[in-house]
């Protein structure tokens, strides 16, 4: 694991990259962030855009093809119309404020050594008999309440699965839920997604699948659901294994939500961990330090390295922090925090209120490990 930053002063840009090589793959995280500097969306966009030219240059990412994209955008209603893209990959557009004052960040997730097409939306990688699937950005609009809006857009998803011969239940293993007003909407997300595991055979006595479920604007005002995903076929179910956490984390069923905290998928040469969205919460589902930003994040912090811990790993082991946050006066305090506690780690701090309203912070990311195990490589 390797961790670069690169200040690009002309252009007035910032590249964080992280990078990982085992076996045949290597994979790429980047972060990239621009200056706030009084000007219009356009201009900033253009900069995010040089500053990805210059991130496709760099010897560690050259050859490397891009897997998805995720901009975090202030006003994503009036920006996305106004960004130029190719579909060389999948990609998200969410409305989630980033907290340094500029009007959009991106994140990049990255490939070298492997197959990487386009089908139906999505971001295929084939490689050694694996098929991952990425597909961001989906919506449905055909109904105009939350609940209606998850079963809609969870049933074209799972249509969508079928065409790689994968269902939910079985192939899906990390999953994103963007709610508009998630204080008022985030309700039906819960009841529709329980609702729909239950009949794709998701249940208590099964497995969920590892997800952040985070306020965050799409981009069509009548959307209040926007789903991403990360989907995988040609494993052994012995590859992947869910990881709780209990001394420090509850299951989240007892509280009557369905995802998982974590997720470790084991290769031959790598093990990867996908870290839900996780926030200041005790193994009795309860919040704790309410009111305080400072010990919530402590709190946050000590349950992901539990998660880390658990599957093997730590903190040195993680490629990108998203972080959410409830009120941008914080971000001053949390970015300190964050710059001290993990001063070369690829992270972004956005404006994205957490699904209860007492939680003041949470986080995601995701790791990954040097293995050798006895599974066909990445």
């Amino acid at each position: 694991m390797e961790y670069q930053s690169k200040n690009i002063q002309e252009i007035g840009a910032r590249i964080e990259l992280t990078h990982f090589t085992a076996g045949e793959v290597t994979e790429i995280h980047a972060i990239l962030h621009v200056e706030p500097r009084g000007e219009l969306f356009e201009g900033q966009f253009t900069r995010i855009q040089q500053a990805v030219k210059v991130l496709r240059d760099m010897d560690e990412v050259k050859d490397a093809k891009p897997i998805f994209k995720r901009y975090f955008l202030s006003d994503a209603t009036n920006q996305v119309p106004l960004i130029s893209e190719n579909d060389e990959c999948t990609i998200s557009y969410i409305q989630q404020s980033p907290l340094d004052g500029s009007k959009i960040a991106l994140w990049i997730y990255l490939l070298r050594g492997a197959n990487v097409s386009q089908m139906n939306g999505s971001t295929v990688v084939r490689h050694n008999g694996y098929q991952h699937i990425w597909t961001m950005g989906l919506i449905n609009t055909s109904v105009d309440t939350s609940y209606m809006q998850t079963w809609k857009t969870m049933l074209s998803y799972i249509d969508t699965l079928k065409l790689f011969g994968a269902t939910l239940e079985a192939n899906c293993i990390r999953t994103w839920f963007f709610v508009r007003d998630v204080d008022t909407q985030y309700n039906g997300l819960v009841k529709s997604r329980r609702e729909c595991f239950m009949e794709q055979g998701l249940t208590p006595d099964t497995h969920y699948i590892a997800s952040t479920g985070i306020g965050g604007t799409p981009a069509d005002p009548k959307a209040l659901i926007q789903l991403g995903s990360y989907a995988m076929t040609g494993f052994e179910p012995e590859q992947q294994r869910y990881l709780h956490a209990l001394t420090h984390l509850n299951r989240t069923i007892e509280y009557g939500v369905t995802f998982e905290r974590a997720t470790l998928m084991q290769y031959g040469d790598r093990n990867h961990i996908y870290i839900s969205g996780t926030a200041s919460i005790n193994n009795h589902g309860e919040v704790i330090h309410v009111g305080d930003v400072k010990k919530q994040t402590f709190r946050m912090w000590e349950n992901v390295e539990a998660l880390l811990t658990e599957g093997g790993m730590t903190y040195d082991d993680v490629m990108q922090i998203v972080v959410y946050l409830r009120d941008c006066a914080d971000y001053p305090i949390v970015k300190q925090m964050f710059d001290e506690k993990f001063p070369n780690m690829p992270y972004v701090i956005t404006l994205a209120p957490v699904c209860r309203p007492t939680w003041l912070i949470e986080m995601e990311c995701m790791a990954v490990k040097p293995a050798h195990n006895n599974f066909r490589n990445f």
